[in-house]
């Protein structure tokens, strides 16, 4: 099977089952609730992941409700879903800030498909999770936004995280998206179960869209630096010395 043939089932079988969680807090299986989304990742994959290169992974924390949680697709709105994807998409626009950086970066990396033939996004918690305000409105959440949610989701992580790297994922190095919690979190769940060589937190998009917006190009020179030094150090690691010459 090719990666992305593996990706398409990993999304196919995907469905939480672990304990339930705290009241208030709600699961977004965009796979199972929505024929769009998994059209979505089926097209994606296709047309970016059809080969059997070995990837490095890139986790977020848990998908958001107007990014993945509606294309499918992590850290891809609707609107990058159609102008940098190339997928047809017919339904409601959602804009995600997230994902405004994330191709920015992308396209000064080299562009999509050069991306996405080297390096994997997902999360450690790959659905989205919500809570219900005072207001009774959604709103996005994280998986670490309290010790209850973070304790009913950590056997689905554990696995969900074994299944991303029986993908076809490289395990010398991870990237992590998030320099705080999100890195505190991976690198004890690393050292637990022993996934990557290392962890490397880049700092999050999000946290960059609304904080940092100014040094914005700088942060994508810091991405593009780490993740072409990973794959320099793993080619260099991996390959295999021709005596014949």
């Amino acid at each position: 099977m090719s990666f992305g043939q593996c990706v398409i089932r990993f999304h196919e079988q995907l469905s939480y089952s672990g304990s339930p969680l705290p009241e208030g807090i709600g699961v977004i299986n965009p796979f199972i609730e929505s024929t769009t989304a998994m059209d979505n990742l089926r097209a994606f994959a296709q047309k970016y992941l059809d080969d059997k290169n070995q990837r490095r992974i890139i986790l977020g924390i848990n998908p958001s409700r107007l990014g993945a949680g509606v294309t499918g697709i992590p850290f891809t709105d609707t609107k990058r879903l159609v102008s940098e994807c190339k997928i047809p998409y017919n339904g409601k626009p959602t804009h995600e800030v997230s994902s405004v950086f994330m191709y920015e970066m992308i396209n000064a990396f080299g562009g999509v498909t050069d991306f996405y033939s080297r390096f994997y996004i997902n999360s450690p918690f790959p659905l989205a999770l919500t809570k219900t305000n005072s207001e009774g409105k959604q709103i996005n959440y994280n998986y670490y936004d309290s010790a209850a949610l973070t304790k009913a989701v950590y056997p689905f992580i554990v696995k969900s995280m074994w299944q991303l790297i029986d993908l076809g994922i490289a395990t010398d190095s991870c990237f992590c998206l998030g320099t705080g919690q999100n890195a505190r979190f991976l690198q004890q769940l690393n050292k637990d179960h022993g996934f990557f060589g290392k962890i490397i937190p880049l700092e999050h998009p999000r946290f960059i869209m609304q904080y940092k917006s100014a040094a914005k190009s700088l942060y994508i020179e810091k991405y593009i630096m780490a993740l072409t030094a990973a794959d320099t150090e793993f080619l260099a690691a991996n390959s295999t010395p021709d005596f014949n010459h």
